[in-house]
């Protein structure tokens, strides 16, 4: 099969890989579009750690069911699906509370660390367990549904939010993933939204996407802005989607007493936290990791078109062409949103 292959760092090639063969209670997924995360990015030049040669990447996923395992009863072939990206044990005690993002034996398809390595769905075929598929309705494009996983992580960081209904809301950064936090706080509930970056294309974009207030401001001059538009409130939740440590501390400076701050991006690994300011104004700090059953509301509000990622794609381009688009990402080309490689043509 055809396969975009990271062989060392900053080197993608396309290869001729052996077709996976799908174990027991394993499916084979003939891949029809799959989204290049910025986590992927990272992994190409080798910061993250999460990616170490050979590999092959992938893990925002649509494709058609090619072939079964033993032991698959839930789905057959032709089956238009998705699927997690993280391969959680299903018997572990996270799991069976539901928390399956948290699973003691958590793997995320298209990642290779220290602990394990498993292939990606940057290919003309993938192999997972059947108990991380889901079934794709007719209404979603291929291309639409590779933006699933990245629509279930903002929906998830809404639900550990705890939204009871009206709550004005922060979102910090409109790169895609804070585009679709925006959205998915609407649909959770809140009255207001404000979104806050420096670019002025991505905040036009925000604005067009639901946003009530767009603030093309950061540090002090956000904070503000945020306390002038509240009354000198703040905001009831701050859903910070970059991971910086001036964008924390803003998140934490504009949310209210009491108000809760969720911290989404993870650009740095270690930030400095204003503790006492913390502790004395009881603010509740929350960390999101990956998605954790959201899969089903995601698809129920794409499909109703309550959440939109088509104007977010910015391309839907060939597998050939993965080692161009990957070189214009790394490069932080503007008005780049979300990439979407299709190998299988009838999916452009």
């Amino acid at each position: 099969m055809k396969a975009l292959l990271l062989s060392e760092y900053k080197k993608l090639e396309v290869a001729d890989l052996p077709r996976p063969v799908p174990g027991p209670e394993e499916v084979l997924v003939g891949v029809e579009a799959c989204g290049i995360c910025g986590s992927d990015v990272h992994g190409y030049d080798g910061t993250s750690g999460r990616r170490i040669p050979p590999i092959v990447m992938g893990h925002e996923a649509a494709g058609v069911v090619a072939e079964i395992g033993s032991g698959v009863s839930d789905f057959k072939v032709g089956d238009r699906v998705t699927f997690d990206s993280t391969v959680y044990c299903g018997a572990c005690d996270y799991c069976r509370s539901g928390q399956v993002n948290l699973c003691d034996n958590r793997q995320v398809v298209g990642v290779s660390c220290g602990d394990y390595r498993r292939s990606g769905a940057f290919a003309e075929y993938v192999v997972v367990p059947q108990r991380i598929l889901y079934r794709l309705p007719e209404e979603l494009s291929f291309p639409e549904a590779a933006m699933l996983e990245a629509v279930s992580v903002a929906l998830h960081a809404v639900a550990v939010s705890e939204f009871k209904g009206g709550e004005t809301v922060l979102v910090i950064g409109a790169g895609m993933v804070g585009l679709l936090t925006l959205q998915a706080a609407r649909a959770g509930g809140a009255s207001r939204v404000m979104v806050a970056d420096i670019d002025a294309t991505r905040l036009k974009m925000a604005k067009e996407m639901g946003a009530d207030e767009v603030l093309e401001l950061s540090g002090a001059a956000l904070v503000a802005e945020v306390m002038r538009l509240t009354a000198g409130k703040g905001v009831d939740v701050a859903l910070e989607a970059v991971g910086r440590n001036e964008t924390i501390s803003a998140a934490i400076d504009c949310v209210r007493k009491g108000g809760t701050v969720t911290l989404i991006g993870n650009i740095s690994p270690e930030v400095t936290l204003p503790l006492q300011k913390v502790v004395t104004r009881q603010i509740r700090l929350q960390g999101t990791a990956a998605s954790s059953g959201e899969y089903p509301q995601a698809i129920e509000l794409m499909t109703s078109g309550k959440i939109r990622v088509k104007p977010l794609i910015s391309a839907v381009a060939p597998l050939d062409e993965g080692p161009r688009w990957f070189e214009r990402l790394y490069a932080h080309e503007p008005n780049l949103m979300k990439v979407v490689l299709a190998p299988s043509e009838a999916a452009r």
